[in-house]
C-alpha cells in the first residue's frame, strides 16, 4: 500500500499546536507544552507569527516552522523563519525539504524577496541542511539578554 504525500497545513489553534508539539519539543527543550501553545497563539495574534506543519501520509506530524513577514531597509521584504525542525526519527526522507521549499514558495507569492532564518552555532547537521538547500552564510547575529 503507497501512503499519501505529505500535507503542510497551517496551525491556528490549541489542538493543532498540542499535535505538532512532539516535533517542536526536539527543537525548543526549554519549552513546555502549554508555554508553547500559549505563546504561539499569543504570536499569532499579536504579532502576526504563522506556525506551519508537514503531515505525513497518516496525518502524522513530521516537520515544523514558525515564521513571519517582516520588512528591513538592509533587505526588504522578507520571510523571516524563527523555528524549523523536522522530527528526528524521521529525519533525511525529504520532510524538512518539502517545508522549506513550500516556505521559499510562500515567501514569493507574498511578494517577499528572501527568505531569513538565524541558527544556533551548535546546530551544524541543520547547518548542512541549509547550505544543501542553497540558503548561505550571510553575516553575523548578536544579541544580549536585557534581564
Amino acid at each position: 500500500m503507497v501512503s499519501a504525500a505529505p500535507v503542510i497545513r497551517t496551525l491556528d489553534d490549541e489542538a493543532a499546536l498540542r499535535a505538532v508539539w512532539p516535533v517542536v519539543a526536539q527543537l525548543r527543550p526549554a519549552l513546555d507544552e502549554d508555554g508553547f501553545v500559549r505563546q504561539v497563539l499569543r504570536q499569532i495574534h499579536d504579532d502576526d507569527y504563522r506556525a506551519t506543519a508537514l503531515f505525513d501520509g497518516a496525518a502524522v506530524p513530521r516537520a515544523f516552522a514558525g515564521w513571519r513577514v517582516m520588512e528591513m531597509l538592509a533587505i526588504g521584504r522578507h520571510v523571516y523563519v524563527d523555528d524549523l525542525v523536522t522530527d528526528a526519527s524521521t529525519r533525511s526522507r525529504g520532510h524538512g525539504k518539502a517545508l522549506l521549499d513550500w516556505l521559499k514558495a510562500e515567501a514569493r507569492r507574498l511578494g517577499c524577496v528572501r527568505l531569513q532564518l538565524d541558527s544556533g552555532t551548535q546546530r551544524q547537521d541543520a547547518h548542512a541542511f541549509y547550505l544543501r538547500e542553497g540558503l548561505r552564510i550571510e553575516g553575523f547575529h548578536f544579541g544580549i539578554a536585557l534581564q
